[in-house]
């Protein structure tokens, strides 16, 4: 199955990537290879949506994995390496999504509360194609008043509809489907078409953090 390869991006045999997923090889069970897998991106790389790279080598699994903290995609990119790693077949997913919870920092930014474009994870287990988003973790779910998503390749697992109160918290707007390996010419793309003006003002500096 093409979804279970190693690519440029989901380099997964890079010593990076492998010092995580090692240790999960002697799991009993793919499904419990995919919620420690789940658990780990979630939880180890904190979501930082501040920083925006125009570099293709920044969409590389094993450059993620060297950093703290990464945005929706970076987390969707390195959750996909790892899986197919550990032996899942995996692939990545993108989306516009709207972020009630987005502060005034990232909204002046971007100008727009909407996220273009959203990444998450399709994994493959027991017959079925389930969808699972690593983006929030636990701290900054406990910050916004939301339960934690967590994910075994039993169900969808995607970004939560409402927040503790009742009110809306993300919606799925656009959905672009899946890839067999990251598509860094259409993200940017997206990128350019939902934010002209922050896109024409860095894309020059290559990466930038706001």
């Amino acid at each position: 199955m093409k979804y279970i390869e190693r690519t440029d991006s989901f380099d997964f045999d890079h010593a990076q990537i492998r010092k995580f997923i090692d240790p999960l090889k002697d799991l009993d069970t793919d499904q419990e290879k995919i919620r420690q897998v789940y658990l780990m991106v979630r939880d180890g790389w904190r979501y930082n949506p501040y920083h925006i790279s125009f570099q293709r080598e920044d969409f590389r699994a094993s450059t993620i994995a060297e950093r703290q903290d990464g945005h929706c995609i970076d987390k969707a990119i390195l959750m996909v390496a790892m899986l197919r790693g550990v032996g899942i077949p995996s692939r990545l997913h993108l989306a516009k999504v709207t972020n009630h919870m987005a502060v005034d920092r990232l909204i002046e930014k971007l100008g727009s509360d909407e996220l273009a474009p959203h990444g998450m994870v399709d994994v493959y287990h027991k017959g079925a194609w389930l969808k699972a988003s690593p983006t929030f973790n636990k701290e900054l779910c406990d910050k916004f008043g939301v339960d934690p998503v967590d994910f075994d390749g039993s169900a969808d697992a995607l970004l939560q509809p409402y927040d503790a109160r009742g009110e809306v918290f993300m919606e799925y707007l656009e959905d672009y489907g899946h890839f067999e390996d990251v598509p860094y010419e259409f993200i940017l793309n997206t990128f350019k078409e939902n934010y002209p003006e922050m896109y024409a003002a860095y894309k020059d500096q290559g990466r930038v953090r706001f």
